[in-house]
């Protein structure tokens, strides 16, 4: 390049820079004082401790929206002063305003940002993970910010189509109400867009990933040959239907040997039949194939016989079926049908009734057959599910449907936040007892229990027994839209033996902070969040099928067992 041309590049790249320089001025001068102190303000509550920790990338999610809400927030108190046409504070006010509320919001950014490692390894020790040395505050502010510049720019090209809006209207309307329809009708078309494109994009994305990782079969898991194992060559439901976490429970489960090295009895190979979504048309379909399944397999010859309903994958927890199984010596029947390929934390927000009508009509296609054997013969009937498996199971079985011929009993985890007859029974708890560990009425029907066994209460159970089994630190159970505007139960009093001290509660802060945690529910060590142990299971199964030849010592035993194969 010529000395000249160089000479004449120099003034333009000046030019740009400053461009640059003055339309981030601009820019910058251009924000709500009032929004971005509330966006720190929010920015900083977001980083104090919830029920999980959180890796950096996804605190720098979560603050990333808690700024952009802060900002919203306070822009939205402006524009309401604004409004009402409120006196503004005088030019000195503001002045003197604005530089003391920049120091206190500076001082609370740097001392939380600070704070976080020290709140994250609060969490990280009660669930058994080890301490972080850093929370790696550069990573998630970065994040933080850039999530919320984005969202906040998107927001205010929504207002000015608001403003744009108003200004047709004001000719013809007074100049406060054309700014509020020109709003609410943004609003209105924004919430229209969100559910109507991109809420139902993303859920076919998401249909169509996981149901193709069902259709997957997982390396080891191959069609049984015994004739009467379900997916085999005799087999009433056809292998491939069946979907990946049924192939999963149906072969991986203690085999009969197995459990007799476990303890030391004769027992019987356990039954395990499943129907997936692809099995049949509709949950009608799937139940009636399933029944069929488990009258041709032997299932009601079994001594105790369990209707279990899945998690929104078809999964069902090894620590909860493999278990009742052992403490059974084998003499057991497990009937269970998928009804969604999406992981629990989604389908409870889209398609929550899918898992209460597949309970409904496996367990009434089940009890009508039950109910015609003899008392005296017929094995005893009870019912699992963990997460969306207990939401949907703990409606089937109708009271006054099971009055005349009840049922046995039922073992419930993790039973997620909109739950109706669990939230109604912590509701109507006894008032000395929390929220996390409730006791309700006289402990007959009802009881709960967490990592450690509170089952034993004195009080000789009734003819039904129902055990829920929850952890303090599972979102999955104390998640509510409700965390938005009202302080929990759970964090009124003591609180749970995993939470941490640090937890505050703090208006829509800690609903975002409990919402961010869901899908991190089961990235805990087991016997935390949303990953439940063998040893609160065996408990459970223990108080509610009451099995032979079990006393302190051999279940002592028989946890280590368990213990040892989740350590793995």
């Amino acid at each position: 390049m010529s000395i000249s041309g160089a000479v004449e590049r120099e003034p333009t790249i000046r030019r740009s820079s400053l461009d640059l320089r003055l339309a981030l001025s601009d820019l910058w001068t251009s924000f709500s004082f009032v929004g971005l102190a509330t966006a720190t303000v929010f920015f900083a509550l977001s980083v104090t401790p919830s029920l999980l920790p959180r890796p950096a990338l996804v605190q720098g999610l979560l603050s990333g929206f808690s700024l952009a809400i802060g900002y919203g927030l306070g822009v939205l108190f402006v524009w309401v002063w604004l409004w009402l046409e409120l006196k503004r504070p005088s030019p000195a006010l503001q002045w003197w305003s604005k530089r003391l509320t920049s120091v206190g919001v500076a001082i609370v950014f740097v001392t939380f940002v600070w704070r976080s490692t020290v709140w994250q390894n609060s969490i990280r020790e009660l669930v058994g993970l080890d301490p972080i040395q850093t929370a790696d505050p550069i990573l998630f502010v970065s994040v933080a910010i850039g999530l919320g510049l984005v969202l906040v720019l998107l927001v205010r090209r929504l207002i000015a189509l608001g403003g744009w809006l108003a200004s047709q209207l004001s000719p013809i309307l007074p100049r406060r109400l054309s700014r509020l329809i020109g709003g609410v009708t943004v609003v209105m078309l924004t919430i229209l867009v969100a559910n109507g494109v991109i809420a139902r994009g993303l859920l076919a994305a998401a249909d169509q990933f996981f149901s193709g990782a069902d259709a997957l079969t997982d390396a080891g898991i191959a069609m049984p040959t015994e004739s009467n194992a379900t997916g085999s060559l005799d087999s009433l439901i056809n292998w491939e239907s069946i979907g990946r976490r049924g192939k999963q429970f149906l072969v991986d489960g203690p085999d009969a040997d197995s459990i007799t090295d476990i303890t030391g009895r004769p027992a019987k190979q356990p039954i395990r039949v499943y129907a997936g979504m692809r099995s049949g048309d509709d949950v009608d379909q799937r139940a009636a194939l399933a029944l069929a399944e488990l009258k041709r397999v032997g299932g009601f010859d079994r001594s105790v016989l369990v209707v279990a309903t899945p998690t929104g994958t078809g999964w069902l927890d090894p620590g909860g079926v493999d278990t009742i199984e052992v403490l059974h010596d084998g003499d057991t029947a497990i009937v269970s049908t998928q009804y969604s390929y999406l992981p629990s934390w989604i389908t409870i927000l889209v398609e929550p009734s899918e898992a209460k009508r597949s309970a409904a009509a496996l367990f009434d296609a089940v009890y009508e057959h039950w109910k015609t054997l003899s008392p005296k013969t017929r094995p005893r009937l009870v019912l699992f599910g963990l997460s969306l498996g207990a939401f949907g199971g703990e409606m089937a079985a109708d009271l006054l449907t099971t009055f005349e011929d009840p049922i046995d009993g039922a073992v419930w985890a993790g039973t997620p936040f909109p739950s109706t007859r669990w939230k109604q029974i912590v509701a109507d708890r006894n008032e000395d007892s929390p929220a996390w560990l409730p006791t309700f009425r006289d402990s007959r029907m009802v009881r709960f229990t967490n990592q450690t066994n509170h089952l034993e209460t004195g009080t000789a159970w009734g003819p039904i027994r129902n055990v829920y089994v929850q952890y303090a630190s599972d979102p999955m159970v104390w998640f509510s839209p409700s965390l938005a505007w009202k302080r929990p139960d759970w964090l009124t009093g003591t609180r749970g033996p995993d939470v941490s001290e640090f937890l505050q509660w703090v208006p829509i802060v800690t609903f975002l902070q409990i919402a961010f945690d869901l899908p991190l529910a089961t990235s805990v060590p087991i016997g935390h969040g949303h990953n439940y142990n063998a040893s609160s299971y065996i408990d459970a199964w223990f108080a509610v099928t009451q099995p032979d030849h079990w006393d302190a010592e051999s279940m002592v035993r028989l946890k280590s067992v368990f213990a040892a194969k989740e350590d793995l």
